[in-house]
């Protein structure tokens, strides 16, 4: 799937300064792409000028219209009348049935079909969140912080295991942690820490796409990380 911004500008209601100006930004999948940056720099506002939640002030957001971009965030919430069980039952068509099952095995959340959503921690809440959207028909998730709260570990096994069950889909996955975007992304679009919110302000570095079972070298790891901090920073390494 490809999706472009052209001349894209976004200002928040009653903010002094856009958070975009005249960006131009792009990605075409398949494929694990990451949205990296600071805090602040607009990661959260792209993702949504994508899915449609907001509408740019100018600008054009092209893709094509058959294809379905789906977001997903890391402080939703499913409702509390249900169980989860009964909840990812309910969304999940009768198709999906057999991906559902692998994902709960897969994600470590079979335990807590019996559970209520309240009654969880925030990681497995994440976990059960991310689940119901994958058993949905996408092109694009868009996926916003949604292991925050998970452990390592169990974050890198989740995206393992979601690149090999959809490898024909898009993702772009928005994260803070660099480590974690340099391993398993194909590339990683950064948005720089600039005073400004002027054109082109994404920057784009390729990651080590890490596959199931696969590790890079660990100095080639450190490269890449290196390189995604420089560029979020706006600054070269003499400055770090």
């Amino acid at each position: 799937m490809q999706i472009a911004c052209r001349n894209l500008h976004y200002t928040y209601p009653g903010a002094d300064f856009p958070v975009f100006s005249n960006l131009d930004w792009s990605i075409e999948g398949p494929g694990f792409f990451s949205l990296f940056g600071l805090s602040g720099t607009g990661k959260s506002t792209l993702a949504k000028l994508i899915s449609g939640e907001l509408s740019p002030g100018q600008g054009e957001i092209n893709y094509p219209k058959t294809r379905r971009i789906l977001y997903t965030h890391n402080t939703e919430r499913i409702p509390g009348w249900d169980t989860v069980g009964e909840h990812l039952r309910s969304v999940t068509p009768t198709s999906k049935t057999s991906l559902l099952n692998h994902i709960l095995k897969d994600y470590g959340i079979r335990t807590y079909m019996e559970s209520r959503f309240s009654g969880l921690s925030m990681g497995q809440k994440n976990r059960i969140n991310l689940a119901r959207y994958l058993v949905q028909e996408f092109d694009l998730l868009i996926a916003d912080e949604v292991l925050a709260n998970v452990d390592e570990p169990t974050r890198n096994q989740i995206i393992e295991r979601l690149k090999t069950l959809f490898p024909q889909k898009t993702f772009l996955y928005i994260s803070h942690n660099a480590l974690e975007v340099a391993r398993f992304s194909r590339t990683i679009h950064v948005l720089s820490h600039e005073s400004t919110a002027s054109a082109n302000r994404i920057h784009k570095t390729d990651g080590l796409d890490q596959e199931e079972g696969t590790e890079a070298p660990e100095e080639l790891v450190q490269e890449r990380v290196y390189a995604i901090l420089r560029s979020a920073a706006g600054t070269n390494e003499s400055r770090l």
